[in-house]
């Protein structure tokens, strides 16, 4: 019995039989022979025959044949001699042809067909990034003594806002889809210290923009025994230096930011005041983020900046405010390429912190429990993974990197 091999393995076995399947990518018949490109999930190889055969594109096949060198094949070598077995006949043609080099179609169009336009090699280049992006923040944070959780996404209280959660009947009762870990990450701290999750979370928002999505993915961390949040961003700046050579290691081929030793940092009313706009403002508008990019690439020579300090009124009950200037807060926002990719910060930590933030405690009583039996200083950050993909390979919409986006308008496929 030969075992299958991958199309990319293909070339490592010139002179032997082998077997290999998957899609056929692409037909092209000449005058005496007939290539087929055949796709599977490591790449493209050819097989090539000496007479046509009566295969469409998408076909699924099994392939035995001799392995020939070849300059002209992809990876050096092709397969002769096929026998092919069909294994799936499509029951239709594909909406663009997937051997292009780009989809030739509009992006709504490509959303409506994701199950076949996710076949693009292109279009599957970009999760390969999430992937390992994935495996890179969770063996930087494994690296720093932290533990992965497993957070509820049905949750009774809202994390931030009432005005931005998705209501659900819970057994006839009101509950909503979390927001957020925060609340259940914070109390964990009380238990591991160091916690960390990669999950889903959901935004009511009325965004109809390139940048928000109703669901996304989010990669949250939160450590104890801080001082401040610059103890937070230290260990994200650490965390994506990890990010980004995992996916150089997995993906070489990949075009990757240099992440610095020390990220550049600049206040939030230095920010406000370097910019030109009001110093009343309470956040930064996209227009202000790409303007402090722009400034952080041509002074820093670095893609990312931190922006701490944002005014307490727009940040989480939770927050801490900025010693010496109540007004302002110990968070962050870290930039990256025009876009605000992090937030974070360091969190009250006090039993009687919360209860004077908080006009009406009783929702959030099982929450406060874990302040009331002693937490240390903490803080933590979220991270969006389909706009961090989307900023690493240029993307200018964040549908182009979500795999099946919820938004506004769209709930299938």
């Amino acid at each position: 019995m030969i075992t299958r091999i991958l199309a990319a393995d293909v070339p490592r076995h010139i002179g032997s039989r082998v077997r290999t399947a998957g899609w056929i990518h692409r037909r092209r018949e000449l005058k005496s022979v007939t290539f087929l490109v055949i796709r599977d999930r490591s790449g493209l190889v050819q097989v090539v025959l000496t007479e046509p055969v009566e295969l469409t594109e998408e076909t699924v096949v099994q392939v035995e044949g001799m392995v020939t060198a070849s300059e002209q094949a992809p990876g050096g070598a092709e397969i002769t001699q096929p026998v092919i077995t069909v294994l799936s006949e499509p029951a239709k043609a594909p909406p663009f042809d997937l051997y292009r080099p780009r989809l030739s179609a509009t992006l709504p169009t490509i959303l409506d067909n994701a199950p076949v336009a996710l076949r693009h090699p292109g279009m599957r280049a970009q999760f390969a990034i999430t992937a390992a992006s994935v495996a890179g923040f969770r063996a930087a944070l494994d690296a720093q003594g932290f533990t992965e959780i497993h957070t509820p996404k049905i949750v009774g209280t809202v994390t931030e806002s009432g005005a931005n959660v998705f209501g659900i009947d819970y057994f006839g009762r009101r509950a909503y889809l979390a927001q957020s870990p925060q609340l259940f990450k914070q109390s964990l701290v009380g238990v591991f210290e160091r916690v960390y999750e990669v999950g889903p979370v959901f935004r009511a928002e009325p965004h109809d923009t390139t940048r928000h999505l109703a669901q996304y993915t989010s990669l949250d961390a939160e450590l104890g025994f801080i001082t401040d949040h610059h103890d937070v961003m230290a260990v994200l700046t650490e965390t994506l230096r990890t990010m980004v050579s995992t996916i150089g290691e997995r993906l070489p081929e990949v075009e990757l930011p240099v992440v610095p030793a020390e990220i550049p940092e600049i206040h939030f009313a230095n920010a406000l005041a370097l910019i030109g706009a009001q110093p009343d403002e309470p956040d930064l508008a996209p227009a202000h983020e790409r303007s402090l990019s722009d400034w952080a690439l041509r002074t820093h020579d670095s893609e990312f900046l931190y922006v701490t300090g944002y005014p307490m009124r727009k940040r989480p009950f939770y927050t801490h405010p900025e010693p010496g200037r109540p007004d302002h807060s110990n968070s962050f926002d870290l930039l990256f390429r025009g876009v605000e990719l992090v937030t974070g910060g360091q969190r009250l930590h006090s039993y009687a912190d919360y209860l004077a933030v908080l006009p009406d405690p009783e929702p959030y009583r099982s929450y406060l429990d874990a302040f009331a039996y002693g937490m240390p200083p903490h803080g933590g950050f979220a991270l969006g993974l389909e706009r961090w993909t989307a900023r690493l390979v240029g993307a200018a919409n964040i549908r182009q990197t979500t795999l099946f986006p919820r938004d506004l308008n769209r709930l299938s496929p």
